[in-house]
């Protein structure tokens, strides 16, 4: 018996766009329908990006020290999680790193740097160890998130060869304002908007489980569509120890399988990535997302620990799926042992 869910992706193929009240009965599938739910999303992966998995890996440039008030960030101000703080990393640590993760599989290295936003010699900073990696390794993508962009900066990167800028809306306009008050919604948009101007893939996603309502959920999502996000990062919140979301444990796996599945609906054409918190709340489940979602960090992420690289690996092999760039089906036996450089979460950074 075909299903209302099955219905609804058969029209988006077609070219049809779902509503924001069919995308709000997406959340709200019973447990028992997960199964077709995941395979309705699936028809969407596929038609634009078959069984391929991207790989990308984090640099975590500059840790803490952050003046903003997210107050789900272990690195913003006033938050005692107990993580490291460093300045900017030295350009040959960094490219030592981004060249683990692109010998672990990694098709994408996202530069990261906490702080409100870059200073021109921050850009400049980044601008060496791009050139660095674009030497090495002429095919590798490379992401930039840095935090708000003051005018001339995107294309700054642009020309120094960054292929993406990473600025995460977060979560929905209405809720901002609960999450974050040194910065506006606006701010971020911009920043977004700055990126794509400048000839950058622009890459923005979401933090779930801050508390927001599913309408809210939705709301972001739409937001995201609009902004026309090539990349959307999915981040489920890990509330450290420290700051003022500490204890609040607001997903369960399904839920979180759910949400996944209704951005593709929302997106189907877009990269859909699996990024911090993915291991504590999806669990088992991961692999099922994977039938929707196209993309994951591998290892770490900016201040809390991912699952080692090769269990990344062997959840792609086992499910069936390729990775970008790594697409010979080999047991990859040699992945580097990739675990936290001293740094941790993309929540953390808008990863």
């Amino acid at each position: 018996m075909t299903s209302w869910f099955d219905t609804l992706a058969e029209s988006i193929l077609d070219g049809e766009v779902i509503t924001a009240e069919q995308a709000v009965a997406l959340l709200s599938t019973p447990d028992h329908e997960l199964p077709a739910l995941v395979a309705a999303g699936s028809r969407l992966r596929r038609r634009h990006f078959g069984m391929s998995v991207k790989l990308n890996y984090l640099v975590n440039l500059k840790s803490g020290l952050c003046p903003e008030s997210c107050s789900y960030c272990s690195q913003a101000l006033g938050s005692s999680a107990p993580i490291l703080k460093y300045t900017w990393l030295k350009t040959d640590e960094a490219v030592r790193q981004a060249d683990t993760g692109i010998r672990g599989g990694a098709s994408r290295v996202c530069l990261v740097a906490s702080g409100r936003g870059p200073g021109n010699r921050d850009v400049d900073r980044v601008t060496d160890i791009v050139t660095r990696l674009k030497d090495d390794y002429e095919d590798v993508e490379v992401c930039a998130c840095l935090g708000i962009l003051k005018d001339g900066q995107a294309e700054s990167l642009e020309e120094a060869g960054v292929d993406a800028y990473n600025h995460n809306i977060n979560t929905a306009e209405s809720f901002h304002d609960t999450i974050v008050k040194s910065h506006t919604y606006t701010d971020r948009t911009n920043t977004v908007a700055k990126a794509k101007a400048a000839g950058l893939s622009p890459c923005s996603g979401l933090i779930v489980g801050l508390g927001e309502s599913d309408e809210q959920v939705i709301e972001a999502l739409f937001d995201l569509r609009e902004l026309d996000s090539d990349s959307i990062p999915i981040n489920f919140l890990v509330p450290f120890d420290g700051t003022p979301m500490e204890g609040q444990w607001n997903l369960t796996p399904a839920q979180c399988l759910r949400i996944v599945i209704t951005v593709r609906f929302v997106c189907p054409d877009r990269e859909i990535r699996l990024a911090g918190g993915r291991e504590i709340h999806l669990r088992s489940l991961q692999a099922q997302a994977l039938h929707v979602a196209n993309s994951i960090f591998l290892g770490d992420y900016l201040t809390a620990e991912g699952q080692a690289a090769e269990d990344d690996i062997a959840l792609i092999r086992d499910n069936g799926f390729s990775i970008i760039g790594h697409d010979d089906g080999s047991d990859n036996a040699h992945t580097p042992s990739i675990r936290n450089r001293g740094a941790g979460t993309a929540q953390g950074a808008n990863a």
